[in-house]
């Protein structure tokens, strides 16, 4: 079986701003810790913040989206219709609600509600013909993150956390035109896997927490066409994939 890994340039763009922001938050979170050495006294702002059980807020997400695919056997063919294909990432946006419940001193429960739009798309690569148009699948999802944090000491205003979990997604619409003009089709349904690394920063009425997550689909996504030469017969599994800096306000 031969899988398919290609990132085109827009790949490459963003993994220039993944590494800008994971690079941020630690440059973040080591300067907070030098500046409460530096200084004796610091106000601590919602000093008594863990001993709440649930805290509420909202978060914007923006990131990288694509499917991880694994292509048929007859891809392979050495004739002149033998191809490649490629999922390139595609910009992502979500935006949503948080539940934050405390379990003990450096454990938390992290739940919500998220509408999320992906536009992930196939593209067909030939040897010696023109390129076939890419197949887009623009969608509107509804997702359900369920996450074990582990937080550090707090340190002043500020601390660390990593969080692994799961998420449940459903397809809730997809762009008529992109369902129109595109003979992709995937389901409706994904279970993903979860992990992410993250910076919390109190101030005097909120606090922020800047979060890079990755999520893995292990659904199997691909439905395969009605049409027995659709190019999209070479492809075998499709699972989804998607890289996220979150940024949550509570």
């Amino acid at each position: 079986m031969l899988t398919t890994y290609v990132r085109n340039k827009y790949d490459l763009h963003w993994q220039k701003i993944i590494f800008a922001a994971v690079t941020g938050i630690l440059v973040l979170g080591f300067s907070q810790k030098s500046q409460a050495q530096r200084y004796k006294y610091k106000r601590i702002y919602d000093e008594f913040y863990d001993e709440k059980l649930v805290h509420f807020g909202f978060l914007f997400g923006f990131g990288d989206a694509r499917f991880n695919l694994y292509h048929g056997p007859q891809v392979a063919s050495p004739s002149d219709t033998s191809r490649s294909i490629v999922s390139p990432g595609n910009f992502a946006f979500l935006v949503g609600g948080i539940a934050n419940f405390t379990l003990s001193k450096h454990f938390d429960l992290k739940t919500g509600i998220n509408i999320a739009l992906y536009g992930r798309e196939i593209d067909y690569r030939f040897n010696n013909s023109p390129n076939y148009p890419p197949e887009l699948r623009e969608s509107t999802w509804l997702e359900i993150p369920v996450l074990l944090k582990l937080k550090s000491q707090r340190r002043g205003n500020s601390r660390m956390f990593v969080d692994a979990g799961f998420k449940l997604g459903l397809e809730a619409n997809v762009r008529k035109n992109a369902a129109t003009t595109t003979r992709l089709n995937t389901k409706t349904g994904d279970f993903s896997i979860e992990y992410g690394i993250g910076f919390e920063q109190f101030f005097k009425y909120f606090k922020f927490t800047p979060e890079l997550r990755f999520s893995h689909g292990l659904v199997n996504m691909y439905v395969a066409p009605t049409n027995p030469f659709s190019y999209s017969n070479a492809i075998q599994k499709l699972n989804s994939h998607s890289v996220t800096l979150y940024l949550m306000f509570e």
